[in-house]
């Protein structure tokens, strides 16, 4: 084989190894490089925190638990109905949900929202159960949230019952800047 040859190949397989290792570089930093609002709609997950507390917009939250459950009863031992398949169970999230200064509060209350998440990326969105003891919604008016005061809120999720080992955490995000948090235990 040719000097030149060798020299021309050897060149090849070096630029290919270049393209390969930039292509590869920019596949992985594209998350952090790439528009905060794309990587929000694709789903990026900004930070996992353990249990928090963590402030997320001008709220502060705290996973305290999250139970599995059969079925719900309310204070007087009475079942809530809530709308299971076959095969499901109920996932109660018990948190701890503080409006900060600067919230602004209608009525003694406010949206929020969490979803569950799944490590397989599974995610489940809360379901309503009235005459559920503690709080289910951040706009309840027979319990209205304080400022600067940890309120107990409960989040019921319906999960079906083989994705329960591989649950996560508590997904909680910020539109307004394009966040989103991974609240884990």
């Amino acid at each position: 084989m040719k000097d030149t040859s060798r020299v021309a190949r050897l060149a090849a397989q070096i630029s290919l190894l270049l393209v390969l290792l930039a292509t590869s570089c920019f596949l992985m930093l594209r998350s952090y490089l790439g528009d905060p609002e794309q990587n929000f709609n694709e789903g990026a997950i900004q930070q996992v925190v353990a249990k928090g507390p963590v402030t997320i917009g001008k709220v502060g939250w705290q996973l305290d638990s999250m139970t599995v459950y059969t079925r719900l009863v309310d204070a007087k031992g009475k079942q809530i109905s809530v709308l299971r398949p076959a095969g499901a169970v109920i996932i109660v999230a018990q948190v701890r949900v503080t409006p900060l200064d600067g919230l602004r509060l209608e009525d003694g209350g406010f949206l929020c929202g969490t979803s569950l998440r799944d490590d397989r990326g599974n995610i489940w969105a809360p379901t309503n159960a009235f005459d559920f003891p503690v709080p289910t919604t951040c706009s309840d008016d027979d319990h209205p949230m304080v400022r600067n005061k940890a309120n107990k809120l409960a989040q019921i999720f319906v999960v079906p019952q083989e994705a329960v080992p591989h649950l996560q955490g508590l997904l909680v995000t910020n539109r307004d800047d394009y966040e989103r948090f991974l609240i884990t235990l």
